[in-house]
């Protein structure tokens, strides 16, 4: 019984031996894991501001970009073109749609967006058709005139930039969330309070945004269809418009997006009294035309 007993705990010895080191194996293949995303991915290393600086967080490009003034100081090192790319990267709309980026918005919005927004734009170059463009299409015996239609179609683009403008602002979660981490709450209480706030808020903001896009596609599906079945002959030409205003569209973001840069670097790089100006400015163009 005796040398049964002992081979029975010598086995078990054994085993609770080997347990332990497959155990220290799969922690130090984790932590190696771990370390090897950390290093192999762009990211920066942003402190708390709490005076032992011990807490530490991880910002992506697009979290840089939304920094007030004294954390953009600090933080942000970028150059002028590596903001420039974050914000063809993050905010493109061919990019911003279908690149697998890891963001805070939610991947099928983005992809709706962008056929929500090429739908606007071929609704309201339809409402720019009127009686005066629907004789010179008669006088042009149905050619193209591309000089006379780019007043219209820069207009319609216009306008479906501001309208898209104001339906992101309901379908996009991005800036919330980011809020959301900016803010340090010690207390548990409080930090549940605030979260309950933010799934509150983005259900209200997501149900306002159906209901938006619901009549927006509704309407234009109308308008479009009646369009289309009044001016047959005109189709064409409705269909060449839209397609250029969607190059447009696409093409205008890397000009554009050259602006914020000048008034963010210059605001990040000098001493000048207006330099919190010239940082707000370049925040307020990357918020609303970006």
């Amino acid at each position: 019984m005796e040398e049964k007993t002992i081979k029975q705990l010598n086995l078990l010895i054994k085993v609770k031996d080997k347990r332990e080191k497959n155990k220290e194996i799969v922690t130090q293949n984790i932590e190696n894991n771990s370390i090897n995303r950390m290093h192999s991915s762009r990211k920066y290393i942003i402190f708390d501001n709490d005076i032992d600086y011990n807490k530490i967080f991880v910002k992506k490009d697009f979290e840089l970009n939304s920094l007030n003034y004294l954390e953009a100081i600090k933080l942000d090192h970028r150059n002028y073109c590596e903001y420039y790319i974050s914000l063809i990267k993050y905010n493109h709309p061919i990019l911003f749609s279908f690149a697998p980026y890891d963001d805070y918005n939610s991947k099928i919005i983005k992809i709706f967006l962008f056929f929500f927004s090429f739908c606007l734009d071929f609704t309201i170059n339809a409402l720019f058709f009127t009686d005066e463009t629907m004789h010179k299409i008669y006088q042009d015996k149905g050619k193209f005139d591309f000089l006379y239609q780019i007043p219209q179609i820069i207009y319609s683009t216009l306008i479906s930039k501001f309208i898209d403008t104001f339906i992101r602002f309901f379908a996009l979660s991005q800036g919330h969330i980011i809020e959301f981490k900016r803010v340090k709450v010690r207390d548990k209480k409080n930090m549940e309070k605030r979260h309950k706030k933010l799934l509150r808020n983005l259900i209200i903001k997501f149900i306002l945004f159906f209901i938006f896009a619901f009549v927006i596609i509704l309407c234009s599906g109308y308008y479009l269809s009646c369009f289309c079945g009044i001016y047959m002959n005109t189709q064409i030409h409705l269909i060449k418009d839209s397609m250029i205003s969607l190059i447009i569209s696409l093409l205008i973001p890397f000009i554009f997006y050259l602006v914020p840069g000048i008034f963010r670097i210059s605001a990040l790089r000098n001493d000048k009294p207006n330099r919190i100006i010239l940082y707000k400015v370049s925040q307020f163009i990357e918020n609303w035309f970006c």
